[in-house]
């Protein structure tokens, strides 16, 4: 028993690496699926794959981290080294290293100016792109007819925009597309207002705008889908978010910022009064200018000697030219109204084509005419079918037991099966015979 105890030992389970790596991931997933993981950002790297790389560490240790492409599309801002973050995310064992890692969901800078900090890295990403350039921005319309609006259909926004654009100059055409401007969804439902508008062509100018609010509430409109929107926008673009204080990228991106929504809706309105003004001071010019050309040739006149002759040839030769113009400007009008009178007979023309009560009518042809079809054939059908029928039931009334029958032949059946001989039907048995015209019943009397 002694030489047993000494020679014992105790079972062994040898790992192989990847058995061991597989344990240690399941245990690792298991626990920690969900973590944040607060530190100083170290080493970021950005492969051609467009997944992010980086570490995060602190005083005493690190943790390799990696954000992948699809991920990294959503960031509020991109990783950089020396930046202190605070990031979301599971943890993993990457295989080939036999290290842990952090798959990161969620990133975001930490410490007073987290959201500023955001603010301004995409500022300067977009304008090295060049998307705040004064040259790529385009002058809005004098007087736009249509004016698409990007905001919330139910805040008061929307209200002092109306409210404005019907007091100043009514009769625009107005189209609003509902947004969210605050949340999660705002940037997404905001850049598909604007592409929406772009893509319609039916805008001569939008707006986008939203009332006052902390860096929180109007950071939908710093998110970079709303400033590649716009940049992408075939229409001009004015932003009007927040009040005069307030800048967002999507007042850097657009062709115009307004300081507030109500201002917006006066950069694209005119007042009846204001162009009255601007009819009178045109006048006013004109009537300068047409005094001074006046007193210019008076005193050319004056400084000649007059000499009638001279003057009346003068005359003649101007008078013909006025007759010259006076003809050829007839010419003009007549050429002008007959097109006009041609345009206008197209157009009455299409109209005409385009009224409902002749399409209707031609409808109506057509379905007449293909019922009469219809009918034709069906009853074409019908000849050539019942032309087929009468040989066929000629033919089967020849082939008919009941023809038989009539010559004088009997048909007999002893319980429901027929008598074919005296076998079938022995004596004393009940017999049915079926006649041309009835049946009789029988007994067998006797057999041959």
């Amino acid at each position: 028993m002694e030489q047993l105890a000494l020679t014992w030992e105790p079972s062994r389970r040898a790992f192989t690496v990847s058995e061991l790596t597989f344990e240690l991931r399941s245990l690792i997933v298991r626990e920690f699926c969900d973590v944040w993981v607060s530190g100083e950002i170290s080493g970021v790297k950005l492969p051609g794959s467009g997944h992010y790389y980086f570490t995060l560490k602190d005083e005493g240790a690190q943790l390799r981290c990696v954000c992948y492409r699809m991920t990294a599309r959503y960031l509020k801002f991109k990783p950089q080294d020396g930046v202190l973050a605070l990031a979301r995310g599971r943890l993993d064992v990457y295989d080939a290293r036999g290290e842990v890692q952090m798959i990161v969901e969620t990133l975001e800078p930490q410490g007073a100016g987290a959201l500023q900090f955001a603010f301004e890295q995409l500022k300067q990403k977009l304008a090295a792109e060049g998307l705040f350039d004064t040259a790529r921005k385009r002058p809005l319309p004098p007087l736009p007819q249509r004016i698409g609006i990007v905001t919330s259909p139910s805040g008061a926004v929307i209200r002092d925009i109306l409210q404005i654009l019907e007091r100043r100059c009514p009769g625009r055409h107005i189209r609003v597309y509902p947004v969210q401007v605050q949340g999660e969804t705002a940037a997404l439902q905001i850049a598909a207002g604007v592409d929406y508008f772009s893509r319609s062509g039916w805008p001569e100018v939008v707006i986008v705008a939203r009332g006052g609010g902390s860096l929180e509430d109007l950071w939908g409109f710093n998110e970079e889908a709303v400033a590649r929107a716009i940049a992408a926008s075939e229409v001009p673009v004015i932003s009007a978010v927040g009040h005069e204080t307030d800048f967002t990228i999507a007042d850097f991106v657009a062709d115009l910022r307004a300081p507030t929504p109500s201002a917006a809706a006066e950069m694209v309105s005119a007042t009846r009064q204001s162009l009255i003004d601007r009819l009178d001071a045109g006048e006013g010019k004109l009537r300068q200018a047409a005094r001074l050309t006046l007193a210019l040739a008076a005193r050319r006149f004056h400084a000649v000697e007059f000499d009638p002759a001279r003057l009346h040839r003068n005359l003649g030769r101007r008078m013909q030219r006025v007759d010259e113009l006076d003809y050829r400007l007839r010419d003009l009008l007549r050429v002008n109204l007959d097109r006009r009178k041609r345009a206008f007979n197209a157009t009455a023309s299409r109209l005409a084509r385009l009224d409902v009560r002749l399409r209707v009518a031609e409808a109506r042809r057509r379905l007449e005419a293909c019922e009469a079809r219809v009918q034709q054939a069906m009853h074409r059908s019908l000849g050539r079918a019942q032309a087929a029928l009468g040989p066929l039931e000629a033919h089967l009334k020849q082939l008919s037991p009941l023809k038989i029958l009539e010559r004088g032949y009997a048909i007999v059946e002893r319980n429901g099966k027929l008598v074919k001989s005296p076998q079938d039907a022995p004596v004393g048995s009940g017999l049915r015979v079926r006649l041309a015209q009835g049946e009789l019943g029988a007994k067998v009397t006797r057999t041959s």
